[in-house]
């Protein structure tokens, strides 16, 4: 059995305690926060965990195996550094780390201590993205063009990053996961409305190799909740509306195709347009498969998809996006 402590009972930290409580294989063991009130609701719903105030009291336990961080993302390395020197695996909210060294750091740790990093991009583990990655790996979608994603709401405003930090790991992990082609360059900007310091808006651009490109529309200040993804491919182009209680995925049997048999001057452009379908897509919940596929990878020492050097190619590219939007849409290689 699986022994684990989490430290933040927050927005996410709730839906961490319930999954593995729920998961075979695994049982809460210790919550910390630095709220009481948190700390009252732990033990309300779960009477047989303990809970605490200070990270280090979780930390040290010997009844504890894994450590999962669902604190702000500034406090993610120390944690996650202090666990791992205590013999601990960690489960790391996304973003991994604040910075890129602070990543590289820890996987090297993990790996010295032969412990298992997992971040937390839930999106992987949904039913759309894995079937997606399906249509993707099978040839169905062809060479990929584009993959273009709105992503936007009314709040919720964080205090410590600003919304590409925010919202942008989730389309960074899914294209990490998803697409092979290497990120070359990436381009952003962004307006903070209210002086907060910290961007509300913002618009980023990544250039792929062999001409793909990636666009993603981010905003706290959308008067609807949009999350909607585009992506085009060289034999049919795919719709996915994560808000669509049924058919979230739609692939449509349309593209162009361009015929050089009269010459480059006189190149002719065909458009398809065939049918559309709508494929099964698993209704699991992605916290459910996510954490069970944790505690496998742990119990087999497998390396996870979304381990430490996953989550160090979404920071490298939300710390390329981060200084393109400070430079006001200047280019930066990833």
């Amino acid at each position: 059995m699986l022994k684990t402590g989490v430290i933040g009972y927050g927005y996410w930290g709730p839906n961490i305690v319930r999954g593995f409580s729920a998961s075979e294989g695994s049982a809460v063991k210790a919550v910390c926060d630095s709220n009481p009130q948190a700390l009252k609701k732990v033990k309300l719903l779960y009477p047989q965990v303990e809970v605490c105030s200070n990270p280090s009291d979780l930390i040290d336990r010997k009844d504890v195996d894994v450590v999962a961080i669902v604190t702000p993302v500034s406090t993610h390395f120390a944690l996650a550094k202090a666990a791992l020197e205590n013999g601990k695996h960690i489960f790391v909210e996304k973003p991994f780390t604040a910075s890129i060294e602070e990543a590289e750091i820890l996987i090297a740790l993990a790996q010295k201590k032969n412990l298992i990093i997992m971040v937390d991009h839930t999106f992987i583990f949904t039913g759309a993205v894995r079937k997606i990655k399906e249509l993707v790996d099978n040839g169905t979608l062809g060479d990929i063009y584009y993959y273009d994603s709105t992503r936007v709401n009314l709040g919720l405003f964080q205090s410590d990053v600003n919304v590409v930090w925010d919202l942008a790991p989730h389309d960074f992990s899914i294209i990490d996961y998803v697409i092979k082609n290497k990120p070359l360059t990436v381009t952003a900007q962004g307006v903070d409305h209210f002086n907060r310091g910290h961007e509300n808006i913002a618009y980023i651009t990544v250039y792929f190799e062999n001409n793909m490109l990636a666009h993603l529309n981010l905003n706290w200040l959308s008067p609807v909740k949009i999350r909607a993804t585009l992506i085009g491919g060289q034999k049919k182009m795919l719709v996915w509306n994560d808000l669509e209680a049924d058919e979230k995925i739609k692939i449509y049997d349309r593209g162009v195709s361009v015929d050089d048999k009269e010459g480059i001057y006189k190149r002719l452009i065909d458009y398809r347009s065939g049918d559309m379908w709508a494929p099964l897509i698993d209704r699991t919940e992605a916290l459910k498969v996510e954490l069970e596929y944790f505690i496998d990878c742990i119990s087999h020492n497998k390396k996870p998809i979304n381990d430490g050097e996953s989550g160090l190619r979404v920071v490298k590219l939300l710390t390329a996006a981060h200084k393109s939007l400070k430079e006001k849409g200047t280019p930066v290689s990833v």
